[in-house]
């Protein structure tokens, strides 16, 4: 579990985020929407220890978070950072195994544990067979689910998913959530989201967090937070709300003008 304790972040002085508090309990899902620039971004590099609040504190399974080491942080917390390109000419299946680092002593082997745990991650995130590709030949899309796959195999309990389905077709980005849904259910992990799909975050989060210019504008369960009101206020633009006739989440149609 990781509890958010009224923290305000920035960068050279310039407060981005205030006055932010939630708690992210094991099994849940926690999305982050709003705007470019609402601080969703900064909220997750917060989490991780890679930015240090200007007040307040996060808690992770009760214990200050700048009391851990960057090796503590990382065996139990995992980032899924937007894509990006790997400049190196590093395998598919070495990428996956650096995500073993924190399990393992200081310059030690790959064990054949590492192996088979960064095997079984390619596969759940559909790489099944890529192991001895280049990371940079890869599409952005399988480069993303690269990224997710390390995650993975780090075993954490927490992730972090920064636009974890940037670049991804339909069917991997359902496929992307459900196994990140099914992770925490079944492992007693829990992720934190970043996402600008409100549709998404309405079929799989148990909570959404709106963001307006760094600040919570409302937090609760999706049916809750996603009202057309709170979108215009988030986004600035109208929505026609409805319910999904399957899934019976709410669903956000945007309107505009296409004249």
């Amino acid at each position: 579990m990781i509890e958010v304790r009224n923290i305000s972040v920035g960068y050279y002085g310039l407060q981005v985020v205030s006055e932010v508090s939630f708690r992210v309990e094991t099994g849940k899902i926690v999305f982050l929407l709003g705007a470019n620039g609402a601080g969703k971004t900064t909220i997750l590099k917060t989490l991780n220890g890679t930015l240090k609040p200007y007040s307040g504190e996060i808690l992770l399974e009760g214990k200050p978070l700048q009391q851990l080491s960057r090796r503590q942080i990382a065996k139990k917390i995992a980032v899924v950072a937007q894509e990006s390109e790997t400049k190196f000419p590093v395998t598919v299946l070495e990428f996956v195994l650096a995500g073993r680092f924190a399990n393992t002593a200081f310059f030690a082997w790959d064990t054949d544990e590492d192996l088979q745990i960064a095997l079984e991650c390619l596969k759940l995130c559909d790489l099944d067979g890529y192991s001895n590709r280049l990371m940079n030949q890869l599409s952005g899309g399988e480069r993303q689910r690269a990224v997710l796959a390390r995650a993975l195999a780090t075993q954490a309990r927490i992730l972090l998913l920064d636009e974890p389905t940037n670049n991804l077709d339909l069917s991997h980005q359902i496929s992307i959530f459900k196994l990140v849904r099914q992770r925490c259910k079944n492992c007693l992990s829990s992720a934190v989201v970043v996402t600008h799909d409100v549709n998404l975050a309405s079929e799989f989060a148990d909570e959404i967090i709106l963001l307006k210019n760094g600040r919570i504008l409302a937090q609760g369960e999706p049916s809750v937070v996603l009202t057309e009101k709170n979108l215009c206020l988030t986004f600035d633009v109208n929505v026609l709300l409805d319910t999904n006739p399957v899934t019976k989440h709410p669903r956000v149609t945007l309107m505009y003008d296409t004249g």
